[in-house]
């Protein structure tokens, strides 16, 4: 991916909701009059480097295959793209500023990077491990925040990203819990899947009758596999076809950790891991390749029915 050629069209973008978000922001915010003459005056000076040119670095650096970003920000940024980004900031300054940018970033990729559901969508949840295990009770960054789980992989220490995503491989919505945080759990789920239609595929993991009650009232059809000691039954030619088309979403997991590098353990502050975070699953959504579901749909003119067939 040349990295030179994403850098007008992520700034355009990211520049057009920073602006937005800021006009936003002014309207609701409130002035407090001086009520002294010796009160402390509070500077309203523009930074150096805006927000959209902040975000649209740290997007840059999550889509290639740089491992370090004060590598990539000193070496690359600060010399092959030093006519893009005139105003530079120092690579300690831009580290302490990365924390201010994270509410805009956050609401740039909710409103402005996520897909639309299309009635087929897949979920699954994905380890964010902080350190080696070894390294636990050592770790003071993420004191009182990260906790100890267990996934396919075995036990680890950090974070539980759960995903959305639809059949042409677009993230609908994402959440970040703790480790010990259940996938099936009431409060994270119902959030995930607040604006969803049609049919969830999952996997065994959510199998809940509670849960397929409160999501079939709500007009959405969990379909999951079996476990080896329950009773079998009968399911839909399509739904088992699409239980098997999970894949796209590993993928996507996989691409997300390889590609963006939203885990490593050299995280400094918690602020900073959630930028970094946030900027990876940003990432994802230039990516020019994601996976997919080649689908097409065929009408029988004398039936009136629907075919669907799968590539």
């Amino acid at each position: 991916m040349k990295l030179v050629s994403k850098v007008t069209e992520i700034y355009c973008i990211a520049d057009d909701f920073c602006k937005e978000y800021n006009s936003e922001l002014n309207k609701t915010s409130l002035s407090l009059p001086n009520l002294s003459a010796n009160s402390p005056k509070h500077r309203k000076r523009k930074g150096r480097m805006s927000d959209a040119e902040m975000i649209t670095i740290l997007i840059l650096f999550h889509s290639n295959t740089f491992r370090n970003f004060k590598h990539f920000y000193l070496f690359y940024v600060c010399r092959e793209l030093k006519k893009e980004f005139p105003n530079l900031l120092s690579y300690t300054r831009f580290v302490e500023r990365m924390p201010r940018i994270a509410i805009p970033l956050l609401l740039f990729l909710k409103l402005g990077l996520m897909g639309e559901c299309t009635g087929i969508t897949f979920i699954d949840s994905t380890r964010i491990p902080v350190c080696e295990n070894k390294r636990q009770s050592r770790n003071r960054v993420f004191k009182g925040y990260a906790q100890k789980g267990k996934s396919t992989m075995g036990w680890y220490y950090g974070f539980k990203l759960h995903l959305l995503c639809n059949e042409r491989g677009e993230l609908l919505n994402f959440a970040l819990t703790r480790a010990n945080v259940d996938d099936r759990n009431p409060k994270v789920f119902n959030d995930l899947t607040k604006d969803l239609f049609g049919k969830l595929y999952a996997d065994k993991e959510y199998i809940s009758q509670s849960l397929f009650a409160s999501l079939f009232d709500r007009g959405v059809h969990i379909v999951t596999g079996i476990r080896t000691n329950m009773k079998n039954r009968l399911m839909d030619v399509h739904d088992k076809i699409m239980l098997r088309k999970r894949s796209i979403i590993e993928t996507i997991n996989d691409m997300l950790k390889n590609i963006a590098q939203i885990v490593h353990t050299r995280h400094r502050s918690i602020s900073n891991f959630i930028v970094n975070l946030l900027a990876g699953i940003a990432a994802y959504a230039f990516y020019d390749t994601k996976p997919s579901i080649n689908m097409e749909f065929e009408r029988d003119a004398k039936q009136g029915v629907k075919q669907l067939t799968l590539f």
